[in-house]
């Protein structure tokens, strides 16, 4: 399963979303590979932190390669760097995505991704990383998934332009991949002791708008997380947000078994809250 997290909206969460997904999986025992799209890197620094050894073998530098002929087509495996966890693998990102993209849109490369993606099929699950914006980048990850999980953070300018992305998503599927589907729209960063984001979550489920039963709650504790350069998972399996994570990848995944993760002492699930 390849799965695009896309919001052309930033700082609604896709990093922290991708990252901790992809390591919930890993944990789940699936094979995974997370890819970042992004010039900021975020997703790569969660995984290996900010101090981590530039590799030169990239996303970048695979985008790079496509730019000029080359007899043998590229193969995945060469760009696949090891995480600290079990099962669990990334495609880092780098700065340099920024400084090639025009290049790359004007020689055509939309489809570069997904052929990259064909030769990594070893992977039960891919996730991928993307920029806020609707860009070549996206376009790519678009065009070479399975899915799409969009990220939402419950106000108004995101609800704006939660149309227009659809919209976007949709262009893709006829023109470029029709098999495509939005897997659902996430709820992030939700505070419950607001009433705004529960009318706004009621009122996108009437208009029919695929809005997930799970909701990954505001905490504290993903800026630690973050700051740790360590998923949730890993650094907090207890805690209340580490275990809505764990419910959004049961609701994608509903055939796989995650017993071993789920925390059942409701008792103590009130210490591990914030």
């Amino acid at each position: 399963m390849r799965r695009v997290v896309f919001n052309q909206k930033g700082g609604v969460g896709k990093s922290s979303i991708a990252a901790n997904l992809a390591a919930i999986s890993a944990k789940a025992g699936l094979k995974t590979l997370l890819i970042d799209l992004d010039p900021q890197s975020n997703s790569s620094a969660y995984l290996l932190g900010r101090g981590a050894e530039i590799n030169r073998r990239n996303s970048a530098e695979f985008f790079k390669t496509t730019l000029s002929f080359k007899l043998l087509p590229a193969r995945g495996v060469d760009y696949v760097r090891p995480t600290p966890y079990e099962n669990l693998s990334v495609i880092t990102a780098s700065p340099e995505l920024a400084d090639i993209q025009s290049s790359l849109e004007m020689k055509h490369k939309i489809y570069k991704l997904r052929d990259l993606l064909d030769t990594l099929s070893d992977y039960e699950a891919i996730y991928i990383d993307t920029p806020p914006d609707y860009n070549f980048y996206t376009m790519s990850a678009l065009i070479a998934s399975d899915v799409c999980l969009i990220p939402y953070d419950c106000d108004e300018f995101s609800r704006q332009a939660l149309y227009t992305l659809m919209q976007n998503v949709e262009e893709i599927k006829a023109d470029h991949n029709a098999k495509l589907e939005v897997e659902g729209i996430v709820v992030n960063q939700f505070q419950a002791r607001a009433s705004l984001p529960l009318q706004n979550i009621h009122e996108l489920k009437s208009e029919g708008l695929p809005v997930l039963d799970s909701i990954i709650s505001s905490s504290v504790k993903m800026k630690e997380s973050h700051n740790a350069s360590v998923p949730l998972i890993e650094m907090l399996p207890n805690h209340k947000l580490t275990q809505e994570f764990i419910a959004l990848f049961q609701e994608l995944h509903p055939n796989i078994t995650c017993e071993n993760l789920v925390y059942r002492d409701k008792k103590q699930a009130e210490i591990v809250q914030d």
